[in-house]
């Protein structure tokens, strides 16, 4: 039988996203302070464009859109929101949600699991995730815990645990 393992990986599901989006544009559009500054929120291909008259009302989207992320259990770390630009007239905020664990990424986690994790355990760089296994569920059980612990810069869920 194969050692134990789990996988470590960064998705969002992207119907969340969507339906925060849907809910921020609903809220802006009703909104009393919202009225008359142009403010919107839509998807431009993969990036999310936030878009108002003024930069303060800009940040006012972004700060809508953060809050019902929140709700919807969606780490603000997938969100990469850039500074309001002007364009024209109105000023333009471009946001991404970040998906998978870049090379770089996985190398950190895999050092910390490496250097504070339990003996016998293997990270395994596949892709845009990890593969940790070994040869007790107790020591993998240790490695979730002490990548929980463990402040990243980036969204980490663990799934496949076998």
């Amino acid at each position: 039988m194969a050692d134990p393992s789990f996988d470590i990986v960064s998705k969002v599901d992207r119907q969340e996203v969507d339906n925060a989006l849907n809910q921020t544009a609903k809220e802006v559009a009703t909104r009393y302070d919202f009225k008359g500054v142009g403010a919107s929120i839509a998807w431009s291909g993969d990036d999310i464009a936030l878009k108002a008259e003024s930069e303060e009302r800009c940040a006012a989207v972004l700060d809508v859109f953060k809050e019902k992320l929140v709700k919807r259990s969606i780490s603000l770390k997938t969100l990469d929101a850039g500074e309001p630009q002007q364009s024209g007239k109105e000023y333009r905020i471009t946001a991404k949600v970040s998906e998978g664990i870049s090379q770089e990424n996985a190398k950190k986690v895999a050092k910390v699991i490496r250097d504070e994790g339990p003996k016998g355990i293997q990270p395994q760089i596949q892709g845009d995730q990890l593969r940790v296994s070994g040869k007790k569920k107790d020591d993998l059980q240790a490695v979730i815990a002490l990548l929980k612990g463990h402040e990243f810069d980036f969204a980490l869920q663990f799934t496949n645990y076998r």
